[in-house]
């Protein structure tokens, strides 16, 4: 007799699994941070939707492809033997349809939001498609995948305004320092079995030791440049608490890296409440103008 079908409820989780719905928290709460700042308040509803549709479509083609393009690698990792592809219990074509689908969904919203993300949303999709290729050709893996992350802040600013102003560009460099950071850490435990089968990695050329001195010097660039495109958008105390929380958070989690190798949601929980930490602080300096310096 074959297998029962899933039901709806259980498709859902399976599909939540799939593109690791728990980590939207990574992303999302900077996406809003940036929308919000660039409106300098509330934007208007119909590009608050844009634009987080847009966001929340990039990132499930870039995930679901880099799920059909390691496949094969995540059968012989450990971490990820458990993953749907590798199971069988999705399949491949499932997965380049979900990016399909994701693709259309991110040009269709761009196209909605004005000419100039239209025309960029071709470059969007080769970015968070093609991060997938570079572990087995380079070892400048992370800093491609916080290049990924860096386009968020410059794409909500153009999605917003219809430019780059030099306030985003500032964004920008933050985010690609920050998003490499988290990459790093993230890849460290993975060493051996990058290793093992031949991928290439920023934490397997460093080594451990070398790889946490530079997620330290990473972090520091993007809470001064953080701290510079606060300075340049005048936010008031709400903006400068929140970054020196967050500036705590990261002095302690750096101390404490080398203790934490092989813990893999440490990352993500930590970076999900900064980020969360960033928004908050946006949030409430944007609420209260007569706080803005």
């Amino acid at each position: 007799m074959s297998a029962p079908a899933p039901s709806p409820s259980g498709w859902a989780r399976e599909l939540g699994r799939f593109l690791e719905i728990q980590n939207l928290g990574l992303n999302l709460p900077f996406a809003l941070a940036f929308l919000f700042a660039a409106a300098h308040g509330l934007p208007r509803w119909q590009t608050f939707v844009l634009v987080v549709v847009a966001v929340l479509a990039a990132r499930n083609a870039g995930h679901a492809f880099n799920r059909w393009t390691d496949r094969t690698l995540d059968a012989q990792n450990p971490r990820t033997q458990g993953r749907a592809l590798v199971t069988g219990r999705l399949s491949p074509g499932f997965a380049l349809g979900i990016t399909a689908a994701s693709g259309a969904v991110l040009i269709v919203a761009a196209a909605f939001l004005n000419p100039l993300s239209l025309a960029l949303s071709p470059v969007a999709l080769a970015l968070v498609l093609g991060y997938s290729y570079t572990k087995r050709y380079t070892s400048f893996t992370t800093l491609f995948l916080g290049l990924v992350q860096a386009a968020v802040p410059g794409a909500v600013f153009i999605a917003v305004t219809g430019m780059l102003p030099l306030v985003a560009v500032v964004a920008v460099f933050a985010v690609l320092a920050w998003g490499t950071a988290f990459e790093t850490i993230h890849s460290l435990g993975d060493i051996s079995t990058d290793q093992r089968l031949g991928l290439y990695s920023l934490p397997r050329r460093l080594g451990a030791r070398g790889s946490v001195v530079m997620v330290g010097a990473l972090h520091a660039t993007a809470l001064g440049l953080f701290a510079l495109f606060g300075g340049l958008e005048r936010y008031g105390p709400p903006f400068w608490v929140a970054w020196a929380a967050m500036a705590a958070v990261v002095a302690y989690s750096d101390l404490t890296l080398s203790r934490h190798l092989d813990g893999v949601r440490v990352p993500f929980e930590r970076h999900i409440v900064l980020a969360c930490i960033f928004l908050a602080g946006i949030i409430a300096s944007l609420a209260v103008p007569g706080l803005r310096f």
